[in-house]
C-alpha cells in the first residue's frame, strides 16, 4: 500500500531531524574531547579565584556552535566555553595553537569573563620563550 505525501513528508520530517540532532551531539562531543578544550578546562579548575567566583559545582555547557567566537583551523582554536555555577555564569575564552597539522595543541591565553563583566585571567604565555608557561 503506497504512502500518501502527508506521511512521505512527515518520515522525511523526522529521518531529517533525527539526524541533525544526533549531528549536533557528534560534532559537541568531537570538540569535549579535544586537547586544547581539557586544556583550557584543566586551568579553570585549578584556578581558586575563578572557581570561587563561579561557586560549586561548575559546570560546563554545550558551545553555541554558530558563535564567531568559536573558530578552528589547522593550526588556530578558539573558543568560547559556557560555563556557569550557583553564583555566576560566564564564558571560558581559549587560544590555542600549533605549529603544524598533527602536532600538539598549546594554550596560548585562557580567561574567564563573568556575566557582569568581570574578567579573570587564568593562563597566558609568557612573552620570554614559547613553552614557559606563565599562570596568572
Amino acid at each position: 500500500m503506497p504512502w500518501s505525501l502527508g506521511k512521505l513528508v512527515f518520515s522525511a520530517s523526522v529521518v531529517a531531524g533525527g539526524s541533525c540532532a544526533v549531528t549536533y551531539y557528534l560534532i559537541q562531543k568531537a570538540f569535549t574531547k579535544t586537547s586544547y578544550y581539557q586544556l583550557a578546562l584543566e586551568q579553570l579548575h585549578s584556578h581558586p579565584e575563578a572557581l570561587e567566583a563561579l561557586g560549586a559545582p561548575l559546570n560546563v555547557h554545550c558551545l553555541h556552535l554558530i558563535d564567531r567566537a568559536n573558530f578552528v583551523d589547522i593550526v588556530n582554536a578558539q573558543l568560547k566555553i559556557p560555563v556557569s555555577g550557583p553564583k555566576a555564569e560566564g564564558h571560558l575564552h581559549v587560544s590555542s595553537s600549533r605549529d603544524a597539522p598533527f602536532q600538539r595543541w598549546r594554550l596560548q591565553e585562557v580567561f574567564l569573563k563573568l556575566e557582569d563583566g568581570q574578567q579573570i585571567p587564568l593562563f597566558k604565555v609568557s612573552g620570554n620563550t614559547e613553552h614557559e608557561v606563565k599562570t596568572e
